[in-house]
């Protein structure tokens, strides 16, 4: 799930982001919840030796 809010957020889909908002409507979730899965997803892309799942965000 972090890996497709990712690639919704940032356009790595369509080339085209999409709004917190419309991500929480597909996802059927609130823009905070995905403000927040979309933080945690980063932080393994920054930090990927302190959590082995970083791996299978790059694998977008």
């Amino acid at each position: 799930r972090e890996r497709e809010i990712l690639k919704l957020r940032f356009g790595l889909d369509r080339g085209e982001p999409r709004t917190l908002e419309e991500v929480g409507e597909h996802f059927n979730l609130t823009r905070e919840r995905i403000r927040q899965i979309e933080a945690r997803a980063m932080s393994k892309l920054r930090h990927p030796s302190s959590d082995t799942g970083a791996r299978d965000l790059l694998a977008v």
